[in-house]
């Protein structure tokens, strides 16, 4: 029997997130968010972090404008304008342990993840990051990625996949997926693969080269 750790990334939306959290509870699926702080600035965007919080869900902090990828972004505060800025709204309303997933500019994994300072500040604040091993690609295939996100639960025992409550995104094939996958015997879970989570609470714990600029 394979995991799979279902993760979205880029909401909260108002549209989109309320749905996605409607199907996760009708199928008892305990799920990530990793949010953006741009959409932390409403009292529907703060809602809807509370709503997934008191639904059983976790959520992280995704950046705040995710525009540039840490190990890219040349600005000197730019670890303070994204992690910091996004932190200083998200942990009044989700006041347990941080994490932090950064932005891979389309899913990729690599040196453009993070960037020393980050690295540093993760530390130093006690974060764990969470990285992934499945991006199916559900913004760019609205229809297809079902079957791309089925191949990768089929490969691997335990599958941190990352999707999107966004509009165009994971949600009209959400609910054909769920049900696919607890068909062929995937177990949802919220634990993440070990491989994936290189910092935790605060401690490196894997090899970063490779993620780091200049590393």
């Amino acid at each position: 029997m394979s995991l799979l750790t279902l993760s979205f990334d880029n909401g909260p939306d108002p549209v989109v997130t309320p749905r996605v959290l409607d199907l996760l509870a009708s199928h008892a699926i305990p799920a990530w968010f990793f949010v953006l702080g741009k959409h932390l600035g409403s009292d529907e965007g703060r809602q809807l972090v509370v709503r997934a919080r008191d639904e059983g869900h976790r959520v992280g902090n995704h950046s705040f404008s995710h525009a540039t990828p840490l190990g890219e972004d040349p600005r000197p505060d730019a670890v303070e304008a994204e992690i910091g800025a996004t932190d200083a709204l998200l942990a009044p309303l989700v006041p347990a342990a941080k994490w932090f997933r950064p932005f891979g500019g389309g899913g990729k994994l690599g040196p453009h993840l993070l960037s020393p300072r980050a690295v540093e500040h993760l530390v130093r604040h006690q974060y764990t990051c969470a990285l992934w091993n499945s991006v199916p690609g559900d913004w760019l295939d609205v229809k297809g990625w079902p079957e791309k996100a089925l191949e990768d639960c089929a490969a691997k025992s335990h599958t941190l996949m990352v999707l999107h409550d966004i509009p165009e995104a994971c949600l009209d094939g959400l609910d054909g997926f769920l049900r696919r996958a607890r068909a062929m015997g995937v177990r949802f879970t919220q634990e993440c693969p070990p491989e994936c989570l290189p910092i935790v609470d605060g401690r490196i714990v894997r090899d970063l080269t490779g993620l780091v600029a200049g590393g």
